[in-house]
């Protein structure tokens, strides 16, 4: 019999800046109306910056032209970043029809899809925010809780090949994402101009309070054997177990995140811990709801590198979380469920589902929708959504599938994709760019240390004359980039992984596998693109002349780290 291990609540004591504001923000509110209306300058107040972002908001600034603006005595270029709430990557025709107008007219024009299965635009002006939110809720979308200390947007295995029991796990990231929303009516009252409440009772929020979580908060939901959503790298991970041509329930993984910080060992990435088997939709409802539960009132509020949900399982232990979790649920999770996860990949191309509905995956290069000199793509998006024909999902990898088409319909939507040269652009991408993902980092991003997506794509042109020389072309090596240690792009679960350390230099990580099932180490720190490719270039050759038959590369780099 198990003994109670019993632990009292943290004293709310010596917190962070960041609580105090959340406490003191009535209802999220903030003074946002008051910095909207400062004409003065593009940006808002500090605290409403930390305000903003639980609005689905970043404030940023150009950073190329960070320095020429201070010498002429100019404010920074500020502008918003909005990101939008999509749980499971969802959008219909019309919907994508209106981002594209959205777009066009309020930001930068790019379509950025994210690495959490949704999309963001760059560049409002702040004058700009307040249309683009109407404009977005006209076409019943929204940016509420994609920022900020809160649960952020509920990825799912993206694709309905993947089980004809897909739609109703991916039913699940609707009804999570619904029930871990907050109370507060402040964004109906700021953006879209609803009556202010009289009765605050109506927005009392159990779960969040007014202090809300220690730290941002991720949910996943994978459909083995593809573990395309990177479940393990998630504070929640769900893992749909079917057996007998019916969905048993879920495994549920606690404890996943990359975020870490370049000279603090006290931070680190850390995959989920598998504690239990769920099988049936309340229990599971139950459960994600009472982990949110002890994670906000265990987190760590006074460090916010270390409040992470990842964190509290650590310092207090996982037959401790257990016993917690099973006290607030009020019954006991069974023994998980056995599962294989065998890739972790996007189903590139033409391919049909259970119920014979077609749907065609296609590579976007780091999650970029934009027309440029190789394909029309965001052109080619909305000459497809105007047919009404393909509903569009965004995939964990920050590629996009034209989905739920009939057979008699894709000859139409194929002929407007190689009008476009969305098709001849798909096949050309090596095997290696297809699996490649970096963050958007400079020039937008504060926290970047040094180039993202903007970089990626000439260092994979310079990679692949590697591959070619030693015969690896068509290897599904997975390679990810991020321009800071938070990990945005899920830099730690790659085969080869790098992580900027400053301009133009980054650590360079070897030995994720290939399904997410294993973190990769360091191997060398702050090399330069020079150093990069002469690294990559031994490796890969003693990766094609010393690899035993069928081994990754992720494998046959921690076999021969550990070798040697």
């Amino acid at each position: 019999m198990s003994t109670k291990l019993s632990i009292e609540q943290p004293a709310e004591k010596n917190v962070s800046p960041i609580e105090k504001i959340k406490k003191e923000s009535h209802g999220l509110r903030g003074s946002i109306v008051k910095s909207l209306a400062d004409e003065i300058t593009g940006a808002i107040s500090e605290d409403d910056q930390a305000v903003i972002k639980f609005h689905g908001m970043y404030q940023q600034d150009d950073r190329d032209q960070r320095e020429e603006r201070a010498c002429k005595k100019l404010d920074r270029l500020y502008s918003f970043m909005i990101r939008l709430r999509l749980p499971g990557g969802f959008l219909s025709p019309q919907q994508w029809i209106a981002t594209h107008d959205i777009a066009g007219k309020n930001s930068t024009g790019v379509i950025k899809i994210t690495s959490r299965q949704t999309i963001q635009l760059h560049g409002l002006i702040k004058s700009k925010i307040k249309p683009t939110i109407q404009a977005f809720n006209d076409a019943k979308l929204d940016s509420i809780a994609t920022c900020g200390d809160i649960n952020r947007n509920v990825l799912c295995s993206s694709h309905p090949k993947q089980s004809p029991f897909h739609k109703e796990v991916f039913a699940y990231a609707d009804k999570i994402s619904e029930l871990l929303m907050p109370k507060t009516k402040a964004y109906y009252e700021i953006w879209l101009d609803n009556e202010k409440l009289i009765d605050k009772k109506e927005e009392e929020d159990p779960l969040y309070q007014d202090r809300y979580l220690p730290r941002k908060f991720k949910i996943a939901i994978a459909i083995p054997p593809n573990n395309d959503v990177d479940v393990f790298a998630n504070d929640i991970g769900l893992i749909a177990i079917v057996e007998n041509n019916k969905l048993l329930g879920f495994n549920i993984a606690v404890g996943g995140g990359l975020s870490t910080t370049h000279g603090n060992n006290n931070t680190y990435a850390r995959l989920a811990t598998i504690i239990g088997f769920s099988d049936t939709e309340e229990k599971t409802l139950k459960a994600i709801y009472e982990i949110v539960t002890i994670q906000r009132d265990y987190g760590n509020r006074s460090d916010r590198k270390l409040a992470r949900l990842k964190y509290t399982l650590d310092k207090f232990g996982v037959d401790w979380f257990k016993q917690e979790l099973e006290t607030r649920t009020g019954f006991n999770l069974d023994e998980a469920k056995p599962y294989q996860f065998t890739s972790r990949t996007d189903y590139f191309g033409w391919l049909a589902d259970d119920s014979g509905l077609w749907h065609y995956t296609m590579f976007v290069e780091n999650g970029r929708i934009t027309d440029d000199e190789n394909a029309k793509l965001k052109s080619a998006l909305l000459e497809v959504a105007k047919t009404g024909k393909a509903n569009f999902r965004f995939t964990c990898n920050q590629n996009v599938i034209l989905s739920d088409i009939k057979l008699e319909d894709q000859k139409l939507i194929e002929s407007i994709l190689e009008h476009f040269g969305i098709i001849q652009s798909n096949e050309s991408a090596s095997a290696l760019r297809r699996n490649s993902m970096a963050c958007v980092a400079l020039n937008t991003c504060p926290l970047a240390l040094a180039e993202g997506q903007r970089y990626m794509p000439h260092l994979i042109s310079k990679i692949e004359p590697l591959l070619k020389k030693y015969s690896l072309e068509k290897e599904e090596i997975i390679i990810r980039m991020t321009g800071c240690p938070n990990g945005c792009a899920r830099p730690y679960v790659a085969e080869i992984g790098l992580v900027g350390t400053s301009y133009g230099h980054y650590n360079l990580h070897f030995g994720g596998d290939r399904v997410g099932e294993r973190l990769n180490k360091i191997y060398k720190e702050n090399l330069d693109e020079g150093s990069i490719l002469f690294e990559l270039d031994g490796w890969l050759g003693r990766y094609n002349s010393e690899r035993k038959p069928g081994e990754t590369f992720g494998d046959f780099a921690v076999r021969e780290i550990k070798l040697n």
